[in-house]
């Protein structure tokens, strides 16, 4: 199967300047071990309060739960299918079309900038302070605690995998935003993402139209990774996985302790 490469048509980039530039490039030219470093000392800090009762509803939920065995070996053959040149082809066939085609104003960059934040781990904190002073304390405790741990998952995964981004390999695509650092598969904030549709989901009973815009919400949080030049499409594809899994890990404590 041969991809025919897209017509090649250089657009402008999206920069961003000032207080928003200098706080963007802050976090995202952080060093990966910078983050694997902080991400330990927070996850400590919480393991420190979370109650014991937690951990052994975890545990029990895990060991009888084989959809999450299901769950991790499709996330294995996605991150397997990264060696093939057919997948490495058709990955950058949908990204050039997210990346370049068709006509990207202003606006457009600013509103895909600003979605792609939705998956940043401080929109996740920001969340859990709000379900905690409204009074959800254990939703709270497992979406910064999911949080952190799927941020140190992530961050191994890129490691092991070294993946570059396609900026690096991929010339004349176009960047809105800043370049970030590290490796590329899988996504992290389409991790983010899902994990956090998963669990606030089925932590409160919703009608369908709202599953329906939460994970439409999380896809275009991945979409977004890939409009900005920062993520190929498996990348994305692997990231909600790997999100709905450890989103189901919380739905597991739930259950556990309210079922």
């Amino acid at each position: 199967m041969d991809i025919e490469p897209l017509e090649e048509i250089k657009l402008p980039e999206l920069e961003v300047h000032g207080v928003l530039r200098k706080a963007r490039d802050w976090f995202s030219h952080m060093h990966h071990i910078v983050w694997t470093i902080c991400s330990i000392v927070i996850l400590a800090l919480v393991m420190a309060f979370m109650p014991t009762y937690i951990w052994n509803a975890a545990w029990a939920g895990i060991t009888t739960h084989k959809f999450l065995v299901f769950l991790i070996m499709i996330f294995s053959l996605i991150a397997v299918s990264l060696v093939w040149s057919l997948g490495q082809r058709i990955d950058v066939f949908v990204f050039m079309y997210f990346n370049m085609r068709g006509r990207r104003p202003r606006w457009l960059d600013w509103l895909m900038l600003g979605l792609t934040q939705l998956g940043n781990f401080i929109f996740a904190s920001v969340v859990a302070l709000i379900l905690y002073f409204s009074g959800n304390h254990l939703l709270a405790y497992e979406l910064i605690l999911g949080g952190l741990t799927l941020s140190l998952v992530v961050q191994l995964m890129k490691v092991l995998i070294h993946r570059t981004r396609p900026y690096i390999k991929l010339e004349n695509i176009r960047i809105v935003g800043s370049r970030e650092k590290g490796r590329s598969f899988p996504s992290g904030h389409t991790c983010q993402a899902f994990f956090m549709a998963t669990l606030l989901l089925q932590y409160y009973h919703v009608p369908v139209f709202v599953w329906f815009a939460l994970y439409a919400l999380a896809a275009v949080v991945g979409v977004t990774r890939i409009y900005v030049g920062m993520h190929y499409p498996r990348d994305v594809l692997g990231g909600a996985i790997l999100g709905t899994t450890w989103g189901l890990l919380g739905v597991i404590v739930n259950s556990y302790l309210f079922g």
